[in-house]
């Protein structure tokens, strides 16, 4: 008899112990004693920088020093996320996040050193061959401090965005970690923490996912005081910072963490517009198919067809393990082990924080990834996807560390292939029509959500900062402008909306990283792009896929399309084959369902 694969991850080869893990804590002694040697070289005059030991000595310290605070930032994240009401682990992610302002404090003093050096010397220094790896980020680091506040102003921003700026994402997290939904089920009442009611969203029973929404709405509404305090406030601080350093732009710094032009993020909005069409064609007939006029916000991620069977965990990491392998061995061999290993965790149950994510353990060389796994499709796709972004950092590992620090869009690249690679695999295989229909379904709901619902929290966003540049935005307001880019990005296909998906929606109080949306949709379709690009060359292209990404982090993302495609990624021409490549489906979708 085969032995289930573990559903709970693997923290204590890590750091045994959890929170009251002794070696974690040593572990943040050592971190911290060496930001404070770096910062005291630093502080003395004349710190060498210009000659090439000293400055590689410098380069190693600093490399040394943030694949640690990786660490540590990665253990609280896993520790918070598998139990919402573990104190010791949020007062440890306090010191996590003194340490981690600390090392960007010193960072800052760096930056200070590497515009002291002038040009002649900057390029005398980027010539050796050991820093030549390093020229892009480097160049890219003294770009970004040129761009900035003198260094004592940053340091102090930095060290007041700790109890500022970045406690309100934590706010917001306690509000999330102490709400219960209580919703009746079956003629059963249950106390559901968010993750576990936003599963039942996409119940294939209509008056499930109505009661549940209400329920739902009936929660956030009571929160969204509180979390209008913690958005206009996060918001504020970057636009005071934005506003101190001469930024006229909110776009400016995601762009710029991006690696990104604005053209290109206008030609692939603009590539979608162009087929919004298609997939308002696609949710009318989906509304047929559910027997209403129009959808509601909860049917968009109904099921739909005669077929809604449940895929077990053992079953998801079988069918994943295969598809990967068809395209990729060391794919399949990657996400085996992690199986295997421990290094995910799926279970069901309450107490865990809503969503999913991948995050990675630079010292281990180990990634961990996090979800809530029910058996429906969408969790087996959100399993791939999961993968995806550990397979990416796997390739990189033994790359130095400053080159592994890929941006979010980028990142979805990976993420997004991978769950591309088992959802068409899935389709193709599919037994009968009424299989095929529901696996394409969750296919174009997964469009819909990065054309559409990415959308609507983008324009969203840019107008939340508009007018909070205004003053405070009330909680009202707040829905007003939520359902106003939600009819804006569904082109008004919808017969309701969600108005408080701001309060709702984790992604809006992330702080390390404005604008946390449009890279879902970036990584989609470029990944759309490289997936079409796989299926031309076949297994020849495993080797190139992996070369992608291991330029990731070191790259423009216009220059690694141009190297890796032969594409210009700042036309909507370029998009467009990948946004059409898209809608593709939904006309096998229409053909199958056309006598609903």
């Amino acid at each position: 008899m085969t032995k289930a694969l573990p559903q709970r991850w693997d923290m204590d080869v890590i750091f045994p112990g959890g929170s009251e893990s002794e070696d974690f804590r040593a572990f943040l002694v050592t971190v911290e004693g060496d930001i404070a040697n770096l910062k005291a070289r630093f502080e003395q005059s004349g710190a060498g920088l210009h000659e090439t030991a000293a400055f590689k000595e410098v380069v190693a310290q600093v490399q040394s020093i943030a694949v640690r605070v990786r660490q540590a930032g990665a253990f609280i994240s896993c520790l918070t996320a598998q139990n919402v009401k573990d104190e010791p682990a949020k007062l440890m992610g306090g010191r996590v996040k003194s340490i981690s302002a600390a090392f960007g404090a010193v960072l800052t003093r760096w930056e200070e050193q590497l515009l002291a050096i002038d040009e002649a010397a900057w390029e005398n220094l980027l010539a050796d061959e050991e820093l030549q790896s390093l020229a892009f980020v480097l160049n890219e680091r003294r770009r970004r401090a040129q761009e900035k506040l003198s260094p004592e102003q940053e340091v102090l921003a930095n060290d007041l965005a700790v109890d500022g700026y970045h406690a309100w994402q934590d706010l917001y997290n306690a509000v999330v970690g102490r709400m219960s939904i209580e919703v009746e089920v079956n003629g059963e009442t249950k106390q559901l923490s968010v993750g576990q009611a936003s599963n039942l969203m996409s119940s294939p029973d209509r008056a499930v996912r109505s009661h549940v929404f209400e329920k739902w709405n009936e929660a956030w509404g009571k929160e969204t005081e509180l979390c209008a305090q913690a958005l206009n406030h996060l918001g504020g601080f970057r636009l005071s910072l934005y506003r101190h350093r001469g930024w006229d732009s909110v776009l400016r710094e995601p762009l710029d963490i991006g690696r990104m032009q604005e053209k290109t993020l206008d030609a692939m909005w603009q590539a979608i517009d162009n087929r919004k069409d298609r997939l308002v064609a696609y949710l009318e007939r989906k509304a047929k198919l559910l027997g209403v006029d129009k959808l509601s916000w909860y049917d968009v991620g109904a099921p739909v067809g005669n077929v809604h069977k449940e895929v077990s965990y053992d079953e998801a990491a079988a069918l994943i393990v295969e598809h990967f392998n068809r395209f990729n061995p060391s794919m399949a061999e990657f996400a085996q082990k992690a199986f295997d290993e421990g290094w995910i965790e799926a279970e069901d149950r309450p107490g865990k924080r809503p969503g999913g994510f991948c995050t990675s353990f630079p010292v281990s060389k180990q990634s961990r990834v996090f979800m809530t796994y029910a058996g429906s499709a969408s969790n087996v796709s959100t399993l791939a996807h999961e993968l995806g972004h550990a397979y990416h950092q796997q390739v990189m590992w033994d790359l130095p560390a400053l080159n592994q620090n890929y941006a979010m869009n980028v990142a979805e690249t990976a993420s997004t292939f991978a769950e591309m690679i088992l959802a068409d695999a899935a389709v193709k295989n599919a037994a009968n029509d009424d299989e095929k229909l529901v696996l394409l379904e969750d296919k174009l709901q997964s469009i819909v959500a990065f054309f559409m619902n990415i959308h609507a929290r983008f324009i969203f966003e840019k107008n939340f900062y508009e007018k909070r540049k205004e003053g405070l935005v009330s909680a009202a307001d707040l829905d007003r402008l939520m359902e106003d880019a939600q009819k804006q990005a569904y082109n008004g296909a919808l017969a309701d909306y969600e108005p408080h998906f701001w309060a709702s929606k984790l992604h809006f109080y992330i702080t390390s990283y404005p604008f946390y949306n449009f890279p879902y949709t970036f990584g989609y379709l470029f990944s759309m792009s490289v997936y079409a690009r796989a299926l031309e060359e076949g297994e020849s292209f495993a080797p190139k896929y992996d070369a992608l990404l291991q330029d990731t982090g070191r790259l423009m993302v216009e220059d690694l399309a141009k190297k890796h495609l032969g594409e210009d990624m700042t036309t909507v021409e370029f998009w467009q084959k990948a946004v059409d490549l898209a809608v593709a489906d939904i006309d096998e979708f229409l053909r199958l369902t056309e006598e609903a």
